[in-house]
């Protein structure tokens, strides 16, 4: 018993004396993440725009074409070209491109009694079925691709709507006992709860060729207590925010910080 004891005495102690010599050095180091899509062959990139619905308390075409383009110019090598967004619904519900002139030919097209008055409110996902084709017309981007220098051309659809959602929901709850200690135990409650969902899709185009490179989907929501109110518009910059190191790291490399420790 005696021996066991001094063995530990004599442990103890070496551990002590070891962590007495010890220095710590915390290292800090990035780790580089390669891009999902190969850019070097573009100078510039055209945030061409969206098409947009879910709600008419924000433009999500508007709003993400600039937001898009703010974040490039500080974290991408690539020069961001500054034009209108393009009308990619009307586009999409005409039959010709309606950047190109009328010619003659155009007569004997249906005449515009025959067409839809406008783009309809796009409200779920199942209204953005009419417009998506839009992205496959490879003549139409090539002929975009042309007018501003063959760039790498961003668009897409941004679908940003309210949601409500009710159920069970686990929280904290501190209480105290007889004596007056505190604990916290999980609560489990049924709320009623409202907010947003932000659905994009980021499709890269080609502007050499008219080709879609990649596409790629995201799906964002946030939800406050029935009784808490957010601004859409702040709720969409949120979501957004969530999602922009996604759409970088798809066209340059990003680098994630940490750190190690060093012991000497």
């Amino acid at each position: 018993m005696t021996a066991r004891l001094a063995r530990t005495i004599s442990s103890l102690s070496a551990v002590v004396l070891t962590a007495a010599c010890t220095s710590y050095y915390e290292i800090p180091i990035e780790t580089p993440i390669r891009p999902k899509l190969d850019v070097s062959a573009f100078q510039r990139v055209f945030v061409a725009g969206f098409v947009a619905g879910g709600t008419e308390d924000v433009d999500g075409n508007l709003e993400t074409t600039r937001l898009l383009r703010s974040q490039l110019r500080t974290k991408s090598e690539l020069r961001v070209i500054d034009a209108d967004a393009l009308p990619l619904m009307d586009v999409a519900l005409d039959g010709r491109d309606t950047t190109q002139p009328a010619t003659d030919g155009d007569k004997d097209k249906p005449s515009d009694k025959d067409k839809p008055s406008g783009p309809t409110a796009i409200k779920d996902d199942a209204d953005l079925e009419p417009y998506e084709h839009v992205f496959a017309n490879v003549e139409y981007w090539k002929r975009i691709g042309e007018e501003y220098q063959q760039p790498l051309i961003v668009t897409g659809t941004v679908m940003f709507a309210p949601q409500a959602r009710s159920g069970i929901v686990q929280r904290d709850q501190e209480v105290y006992d007889s004596f007056g200690r505190r604990r916290v135990v999980p609560v489990r409650t049924y709320m009623e709860r409202k907010g947003f969902v932000l659905k994009p899709k980021f499709i890269f185009i080609d502007g050499r060729t008219g080709t879609v490179l990649h596409s790629e989907n995201y799906r964002e929501e946030i939800l406050y207590n029935a009784n808490q109110t957010s601004p859409a518009l702040s709720s969409y910059f949120e979501l957004m925010d969530r999602l922009i190191p996604s759409f970088l790291s798809t066209l340059s490399s990003q680098r994630i910080k940490g750190t190690r420790i060093l012991l000497q």
